[in-house]
């Protein structure tokens, strides 16, 4: 089972800005939480899965990256990741997690009527496969399997139902962002 991990969400934004969202990645050896890396993304675009790819590959964390959790398949808004291509990219399995499953007829109705290249980015999350159930989240996974992947969860979630790179990579992003971090992720 992975002990290093790097957990990847992305910083607010206001519903109206076209520019730059900050991505934050906290990187664990099991519980103890080893530095952060970050990046920027444009809201909606299409560089998420390169630009994270290039965040972690180009950290000084790379060479103990085991595994690689994403806080849903998007970040910035509809910039939709390729988990495949990140898992491909990196050599290392992908996780995504999510609270609760997505309501994918109303994601696949807003990707198609008001993104741009909203049907690519429709079928990259369709690509994905189907969120599964998780003890108290949902999640896609790629490279590992569904028992190991119950596992890691179980084990890093030590204050709550996400795991702690998820939890911190939010609280870190929040701060960074707005000055302060707002809720417990």
């Amino acid at each position: 089972m992975p002990s290093h991990v790097v957990g990847i969400d992305d910083g607010p934004f206001e519903r109206g800005t076209r520019g730059k969202v900050l991505v934050v990645g906290t990187v664990y050896a099991g519980l103890r939480l080893d530095g952060v890396i970050s990046t920027t993304v444009r809201r909606d675009g299409d560089e998420a899965t390169r630009a994270i790819a290039e965040m972690v590959r180009g950290s000084r964390f790379a060479p103990q990256v085991q595994l690689v959790m994403l806080q849903g398949i998007t970040v910035a808004g509809f910039n939709v990741i390729d988990v495949a291509a990140l898992h491909a990219e990196l050599a290392v399995p992908v996780l995504v997690v999510a609270r609760r499953a997505p309501d994918l007829t109303a994601i696949g109705a807003a990707l198609r009527a008001r993104v741009r290249g909203g049907g690519a980015k429709w079928a990259r999350i369709q690509a994905a496969g189907p969120m599964e159930p998780v003890g108290s989240v949902w999640i896609q996974r790629v490279g590992i399997s569904l028992a190991a992947s119950a596992r890691l969860i179980e084990d890093l979630a030590a204050h709550g139902h996400l795991p702690e790179p998820l939890r911190v990579a939010h609280l870190v992003a929040g701060a960074l962002v707005r000055g302060q971090s707002r809720g417990s992720a």
